[in-house]
């Protein structure tokens, strides 16, 4: 069974840097796909960025393209996503999901193992 634990985050003021992490374990063939997903308060969760970690291709959405990265190292488990030039938009309790593929809809509903989340918040 895999198994997600979040960590980083923080408070940092707008136009700063912050990075989350994810850490995996359990089967590699069930966490292929890491993805980072993102949830304000009174909003809908979304996905944010993705990598396939056989492929090392990744995907990010629009509003953090150019400011948001998601790497890999194999030697730890661990993927990180680096947030750089944060904006208070960017605000919100950030999740890792993982599943064996990263085709297809990226919705919350079609990642069944998730991190238990770490806060980011951005001040104006």
């Amino acid at each position: 069974q895999v198994h997600l634990v979040n960590s980083g985050g923080g408070t940092m003021q707008a136009g700063g840097s912050l990075r989350v992490s994810c850490s995996a374990s359990g089967p590699a063939d069930d966490r292929n796909c890491i993805a980072w997903f993102r949830q304000a308060p009174g909003k809908d969760r979304e996905a944010v960025a993705t990598v396939d970690l056989h492929r090392a291709t990744t995907y990010y959405t629009d509003s953090v393209k150019g400011r948001f990265t998601i790497s890999q190292d194999n030697a730890k488990n661990t993927v990180y996503l680096e947030m750089k030039n944060l904006k208070p938009e960017d605000t919100a309790m950030y999740f890792c999901a993982a599943r064996s593929s990263c085709g297809g809809i990226l919705s919350r509903r079609y990642f069944l193992t998730w991190g238990q989340g770490t806060q980011v918040t951005v001040s104006s």
